[in-house]
């Protein structure tokens, strides 16, 4: 059981944080955020098993692989990592979401797959970096779901409002088990590679430094461009198309 309250302002909107914060000290009020709460819990409890750490070589180059079980949901991640660096140091750091059509059977239909290895070779030419490859697949809404979304496609939805009239929201990825495995490997400050700049928010919500924003340029094909159009048009992501 539990209730949930909030505060209108007076023009009955729900009021924002410096509202309430004003609220507080005119009152002698308590306050904490969410930020606040996510950070007391990422300094106290770790939400993820960390697992053994082996050699993994890879066409891209040698790397190591540590595995991960989100404790929530039994849920397993893993991160893909080369070199050594300082706590204050700024390192490549991609965050991918698992894409089983991209990223194992080479789909033409996105460009994940694509984004996967180019990450890994620009790592690997950086001679240190990270990749947390999160199991979120479709977004967030599994296998099953992105099935249904990509037939919806078919029939002349975009990616974005295949996922709502599925029920979902447009992405429904959570950073936070990302910004663990981060922490758990020594990461404090990246140069972030991603198109994404949802997924800069994410990260920086859970207290990780984003120094820079790299892109991880792909080339559109024929079977891709109108679903890269619409991250680029409708989701803000920065992808650039030939004229």
């Amino acid at each position: 059981a539990g209730a949930l309250m909030e505060i209108m302002s007076e023009d009955g909107t729900m009021a924002r944080l410096p509202e309430l914060r004003q609220m507080a000290d005119e009152h002698g009020l308590k306050l904490i955020s969410i930020h606040d709460l996510i950070v007391y819990r990422l300094k106290q409890e770790s939400i993820v098993e960390k697992g053994v750490e082996v050699n993994m070589p890879t066409e891209h180059g040698k790397f190591r692989l540590i595995p991960f079980r989100q404790k929530s949901n039994g849920l397993e991640h893993m991160a893909i990592f080369k070199g050594t660096w300082s706590e204050d140091e700024p390192i490549l750091v991609r965050v991918h979401s698992s894409c089983a059509t991209g990223d194992i059977l080479g789909s033409q239909r996105c460009d994940c797959g694509e984004q996967l290895h180019k990450a890994m070779e620009m790592i690997e030419k950086e001679g240190k970096g990270v990749v947390v490859y999160l199991n979120q697949e479709g977004r967030g809404i599994g296998l099953m779901e992105k099935m249904k979304a990509y037939k919806l496609q078919e029939d002349g939805m975009d990616t974005v409002d295949a996922n709502i009239c599925l029920g979902h929201l447009a992405d429904e990825r959570d950073y936070g088990v990302g910004a663990q495995i981060l922490r758990e490997l020594g990461v404090h400050k990246m140069r972030l590679l991603t198109n994404n700049p949802v997924k800069r928010v994410g990260l920086e919500a859970y207290g990780l430094e984003i120094v820079e924003n790299v892109p991880v340029e792909t080339v559109p094909n024929p079977y891709n461009e109108r679903y890269l159009r619409t991250k680029k048009e409708r989701m803000g992501h920065t992808l650039h198309f030939n004229k």
